[in-house]
C-alpha cells in the first residue's frame, strides 16, 4: 500500500477519535462548571443563613442535582463507547478512566452541595447566636482547592494539581479547629447545641468536598503523567524536575 494512502484511509479515524475526545472534554467541562456554581451558592447561604437563602437554594442546588447525576451517566456512557473503539494510545486510555473518575468526584460534590443547602435550610429556622469564626476561611480554602482542581482539568496542568494536593491538610485543620470550638460552645450555652450541630455537619461536608477535589487532583497527574500519586505524592515534586509541565 501507497504511504499515501494509508495516511488518507487512517484520516477518518483519528478525525472521529479527535472529535470524541473533544466531546468527552466539554461534557467534563460542563459538569465541573455546573457542579462548582452549586457548591458556590451552597456556601454563600451557608456563610449567612436566613430563610430568603434557603429558599433560593431550591432552585440553585436541589434543581441542578439530577442534571448533575444525568451528567455523569452521560459521561460514562461516551468513556464507554470511546474504550470500545480500540484506537487508543495510552494517554488517551489514562484520559477516559480519568474523566469517568473525575464524573464520579464531580457527582458526589454536587450531592455534598444539596447537604449543605440542607443544613442552611435547618439553620434557617433557629436562633443562631454566633457563626463558627473559622467557617469562612474554611469555606475560602474549599472554593481554592476545587477552582484549582477544575483549573488543572481545563488545562491540564499538573503545578495547579499539586497545588491542591498541598491545600487538604488547611481544610482538615480548620475542621478541627471549628468542631471544637463549636463543643465548647455547646457545653458553655447548651440552648445553641441545635445549630452547632448543624454546624458540625457542614463542616463535614466541607471536607468532604476538600477530599473530592484531591481526588479530581490525583487524577489529572495520572492522566498527564501517568503517575498514581495517591499513596506516594512525594514523587510528584521529583518527577516534575525532570517533566517540564506541558503548555496547553
Amino acid at each position: 500500500m501507497n504511504p499515501d494512502e494509508g495516511e488518507i484511509m487512517a484520516t477518518p479515524a483519528s478525525h472521529a477519535q479527535t472529535i470524541y475526545e473533544d466531546v468527552l472534554a466539554n461534557y467534563l467541562i460542563s459538569m465541573a462548571r455546573t457542579v462548582e456554581n452549586s457548591v458556590g451558592y451552597a456556601l454563600d447561604a451557608l456563610l449567612r443563613p436566613n430563610l430568603e437563602r434557603a429558599a433560593a437554594l431550591s432552585s440553585q442546588v436541589f434543581l441542578v442535582e439530577p442534571r448533575v447525576n444525568e451528567m455523569e451517566m452521560l459521561i460514562d456512557d461516551h468513556a464507554v463507547r470511546m474504550l470500545r473503539t480500540g484506537l487508543l494510545d495510552d494517554e488517551e486510555i489514562r484520559r477516559v478512566v480519568a474523566s469517568q473518575k473525575i464524573a464520579n468526584d464531580l457527582e458526589r460534590i454536587g450531592d455534598l452541595a444539596v447537604n449543605i443547602s440542607e443544613r442552611v435550610i435547618s439553620l434557617s429556622g433557629m436562633e443562631i447566636t454566633e457563626m463558627p469564626q473559622e467557617l469562612e476561611p474554611m469555606s475560602g480554602a474549599v472554593r481554592g482547592m476545587l477552582g484549582r482542581s477544575l483549573g488543572a482539568l481545563i488545562f491540564r496542568n499538573v503545578v495547579l494539581a499539586g497545588e491542591v494536593l498541598e491545600s487538604d491538610d488547611v481544610v482538615d485543620r480548620y475542621r478541627d479547629q471549628i468542631f471544637e470550638h463549636l463543643l465548647a460552645g455547646m457545653i458553655r450555652e447548651p440552648a445553641q447545641v441545635a445549630p452547632h450541630l448543624q454546624f458540625v455537619l457542614a463542616t463535614r461536608y466541607l471536607e468532604r468536598i476538600a477530599d473530592h477535589a484531591t481526588n479530581i487532583a490525583e487524577d489529572i497527574i495520572f492522566w498527564v503523567r501517568g503517575l498514581d500519586v495517591r499513596h506516594g505524592r512525594a514523587r510528584l515534586s521529583v518527577e516534575e524536575k525532570n517533566y517540564p509541565q506541558k503548555r496547553s
